[in-house]
């Protein structure tokens, strides 16, 4: 369809003038004619706010969604816990700041032996599992959490996560 198109024709005008930025600050940064990989200055960038949303995530979007919040809360424990202990410690004087912990997200993610990876992998090794039986697990190590919840009362062949950026 033509929203298919319009979406891949932007992804496309995306990627190339990000490619083309980068060719351009790496060549003001030096150039790269006639210089080994090795010699070149390069830049680096994380993107550590990567999170999509979409109406249905895959279970790859899942992973990529749970590695992002293990980076931001590496990313806030090293600037905001550790730094203010340093800053403590030191003796400066500095005004605290409060951050959301997402340590209650992660746990909900890989805690053994009832976190949601556990409960797929450990799903996967049984002979006869089934969508059904996997959902059923998770719905039941999860019945009053706000992270791993049922997006419907009603039957659903779903789950849903609420991370860091959204649902």
């Amino acid at each position: 369809s033509a929203s298919y198109t319009r979406h891949g024709m932007a992804k496309v005008i995306y990627a190339r003038l990000f490619d083309w930025l980068v060719q351009r600050i790496n060549e003001s940064m030096g150039g790269t004619h006639g210089k080994s990989r090795q010699e070149l200055r390069r830049i680096g960038l994380l993107d550590i706010y990567g999170f999509e949303v979409f109406e249905w995530n895959s279970f790859e979007q899942l992973c990529i969604n749970f590695a992002n919040e293990k980076l931001q809360q590496h990313f806030n424990s090293h600037m905001f816990t550790l730094e203010q202990q340093l800053y403590t410690e030191e003796g400066i004087t500095w005004s605290h700041i409060t951050w959301q912990d997402n340590r209650e997200i992660i746990d909900a993610l890989e805690k053994k032996p009832l976190g949601l990876f556990c409960i797929v992998d450990s799903e996967c090794l049984m002979p006869n599992a089934k969508d059904e039986t996997c959902l059923n697990k998770i719905y039941n190590s999860f019945k009053t959490s706000k992270i791993v919840y049922k997006p419907s009362r009603f039957a659903s062949s779903n789950f849903a996560v609420a991370h860091y950026a959204g649902e």
